[in-house]
This record gives structure tokens, C-alpha cells and sequence, in this order.
């Protein structure tokens, strides 16, 4: 029986030791949360240093988008974030028509290093104004 204790308390030591031992992803720092429209509207009226992305396309920005809101169509994140978002720690809310794009972009715009993101999901939601181009 003390054996047996003996041998369950050297795995538990062991098990624990080797998990201590794994590497941490560099992008685990990183928020992604998803926060509601209103809480959005919250940060970006204290803040205006805020960068607003949206995912959608051109034709879809250009009906109608948020005031200030930059344009990087989800299927082009990977090229042109860091030509345009330079500043990895910036604070970037990102929305696109529902809700799915947003969230593929910030996951995306998290590989590639930024460390703030907040996914506010689909203009849909938006209860605020919007302006057209």
C-alpha cells in the first residue's frame, strides 16, 4: 500500500513537472474578446485613439460604415494589416456585417502579433450611426 502511494505521488510530481515544461504559444498574450456593440460604442467614445476595422468588403463598407472605421477586407488581413495597423498594441475593435469575418480577422490579426483586439461583432448590431462614402 505505501508503494503504491509512493509511485501515485512520483507520477502526480512527474505529470506536473512536464507541464511546466511546455513552451508558451508567443500569441497567448494576445486579447481577442468579444464585447457587444454598445460596449464598443463605450470604448470608442473615451478613446479616439482606437483603431475601428472593418472586414467587409468594399461594396459592403461603402454602403454604409462606422465614422472613422478603416477598411481591410477580411480576406486581406494577412497582406495589409501590418502595412496599415503598425502599432501591434494599438486597441483595434473589429466588425464586419454578422459577426463571422470579424471573428476569422481577429484571429487572424492575433497570429500575426497584435495583442489588443476586440471583436464587436456584425454591423447588424449596431444601433449607433453610420456614414456612407
Amino acid at each position: 500500500m505505501k508503494s503504491k502511494n509512493l509511485l501515485i505521488i512520483m507520477l502526480v510530481i512527474l505529470v506536473l513537472s512536464l507541464a511546466g515544461c511546455t513552451s508558451k504559444d508567443k500569441t497567448s498574450s494576445a486579447i481577442i474578446e468579444k464585447i457587444t456593440s454598445t460596449k464598443a460604442k463605450e470604448m470608442m467614445d473615451q478613446n479616439e485613439s482606437i483603431i475601428v476595422l472593418d472586414v467587409r468588403t468594399e461594396e459592403e463598407y461603402n454602403t454604409g460604415h462606422i465614422q472613422g472605421a478603416i477598411l481591410i477586407p477580411d480576406d486581406e488581413i494577412e497582406e495589409k494589416a501590418e502595412d496599415i495597423i503598425k502599432d501591434k498594441a494599438a486597441t483595434i475593435l473589429v466588425y464586419c456585417r454578422s459577426g463571422r469575418r470579424s471573428e476569422a480577422a481577429s484571429k487572424i490579426l492575433n497570429e500575426l502579433g497584435y495583442t489588443n483586439i476586440y471583436d464587436f461583432g456584425g454591423i447588424i448590431d449596431w444601433e449607433y450611426e453610420i456614414v456612407t462614402n
